[in-house]
């Protein structure tokens, strides 16, 4: 037998096997981490945010907003900024942090926001001139859209005038199914503006199986590069408010999802030490 043929028998062989403990991982425990990035949500209690995501493959941060509520988590906006400002330098050389898309302007209140989107979309605009020591890959408008808010078709003139990449999110909160969601967005949707898929499986809104159908969808519907999925990294909590999920509950909920850019919502508030050495076991 040749060398050359020995060499790709031996190769063959190991790729083989590769798969097949792959195919096993998943059978017994979930896919590996596939995790693109994490989201961070800044609050005064986050401001000095701190993980070691990156062993889960994450490189990438979204952050919600940089002013909420009429406080910028940023310097030199001209708004009122909060009492200690997350050190962005440090940020920027975190090994999940290489690639961040920057949210704007927010507000706590999800029926605050959809009542003041032509504000938001305004201090948007001035929050998008802010410089930071970030490698900007791309903006986050948060306002988030479902099929129920009538009003989300105004949205691409306020739009307009944000820098691109621009992305959103969006979720099913009335439950008009994976088609009529992708329908509905591409009925208004401008073509240059993407969307993180909120799962729905932190809140028990639906299964990851039945979520996956959802970002096929719009996958479909939208085009494969403008289509991301929010894993939501928590649980409702007995007594009320929301818990990390475990690693065990998070295995399933990452595998439904693969093939797609993932991202952990969120990093600082729920997929903790415990958490990310759990989902490498």
């Amino acid at each position: 037998m040749s060398r050359w043929l020995k060499t790709s028998l031996a190769a063959l062989l190991v790729g083989v096997m590769g798969v097949a403990v792959d195919a096993l991982y998943e059978l017994g425990q979930g896919a590996r981490p596939n995790i693109a990035g994490i989201v961070w949500q800044p609050d005064n209690a986050t401001v000095g945010i701190q993980g070691e995501w990156q062993k889960l493959g994450a490189h990438e941060l979204l952050v919600q907003w940089t002013a909420v509520d009429g406080q910028a988590f940023v310097p030199g906006s001209g708004l009122p900024e909060v009492p200690a400002l997350p050190d962005w330098a440090r940020i920027a050389k975190a090994p999940w942090a290489q690639d961040v898309i920057v949210g704007l302007a927010g507000f706590f209140s999800e029926n605050r926001s959809r009542d003041n989107i032509e504000e938001l979309a305004t201090l948007s605009e001035q929050m998008a001139r802010v410089k930071t020591p970030l490698n900007v890959t791309g903006w986050y408008f948060p306002a988030e859209v479902d099929p129920s808010w009538s009003r989300a078709k105004e949205l691409p003139a306020l739009l307009a005038r944000l820098p691109r990449p621009l992305w959103i999110s969006v979720y099913d909160g009335a439950n008009i199914g994976p088609q009529a969601t992708a329908d509905w967005l591409k009925s208004w949707l401008p073509d240059d503006i993407g969307v993180f898929f909120q799962d729905g499986v932190g809140v028990y809104a639906r299964t990851a199986p039945v979520a996956r159908t959802y970002a096929d969808a719009l996958r479909k519907t939208l085009g494969k590069n403008r289509v991301k999925i929010i894993v939501e990294a928590f649980r409702p909590q007995v007594g009320g408010g929301f818990r990390s999920a475990t690693a065990d509950e998070l295995k399933p909920q990452i595998a439904a999802y693969r093939g797609y850019p993932l991202y952990l919502f969120d990093g600082p508030h729920y997929v903790t030490p415990d958490v990310v050495e759990g989902l490498l076991k």
